[in-house]
């Protein structure tokens, strides 16, 4: 079954926990749409911060989970990265990016310390977020003769369709967005309204 809609937060979040055997820890999330945007959050926070020995991460981009990543960022291996991804995935979160930046502060955690310390900073930050559902999106492209405009226009209105751009030469061509759980509707009642007359190009799906 095709996701209509997810769970993420609703705007950028700062949290910094008490220090853990002196070492100091700073969570920084956003909600964010493509790679770019997170890797966009992740050198913000480098610039921000420095003077922190390691900016550990992780992201979910995609409604479905698929498109992840983590790093440990000189520490141990899956020690930071891995448990900050656990707990996104933990808090049924998507379309996110954690940043856990770390200020050692001279003992040592050990791989279980470090751990606890990253999973439980990104996880207490999240329950602190204010988390909203988001309604996947669908972008396309439809053409149709002038005749059906007034038929069409009053789809566009009952589907919460979004006109992106429109061109008006031999036919008039639109480029759409709409909620991702009204697309079938939207696809029938077209047809039905213009009598097979409007065509439609392949749709993108838009987080």
């Amino acid at each position: 079954m095709a996701i209509t809609r997810y769970r993420t937060i609703a705007e950028r979040f700062r949290y910094e926990p008490d220090k853990i055997k002196g070492s100091r820890f700073i969570a920084d999330l956003a909600p964010v749409v493509t790679v770019a945007e997170a890797e966009g959050l992740l050198a913000e926070v480098r610039t921000e911060f420095p003077d922190a020995g390691h900016h550990c991460y992780a992201w979910i981009i995609d409604p479905e989970g698929k498109q992840t990543r983590s790093s440990d960022d000189g520490e141990p291996g899956s020690s930071a990265g891995p448990p900050i991804l656990r707990m996104i995935e933990g808090h049924g979160l998507t379309g996110l990016v954690v940043v856990v930046s770390r200020w050692f502060g001279g003992t040592k955690l050990g791989v279980g310390g470090l751990m606890r310390a990253y999973g439980g900073c990104a996880g207490e930050a999240m329950d602190r977020c204010k988390v909203i559902e988001v309604r996947v999106q669908v972008a396309m492209t439809i053409e149709y003769p002038y005749e059906c405009s007034g038929p069409v226009e009053g789809l566009l209105r009952s589907c919460e369709v979004e006109t992106k751009q429109a061109d008006y030469t031999d036919n008039v061509v639109i480029q759409v967005t709409l909620p991702k759980d009204r697309e079938v509707e939207f696809h029938t009642e077209l047809v039905e309204r213009t009598s097979g007359r409007a065509l439609i190009t392949e749709p993108d799906r838009l987080t």
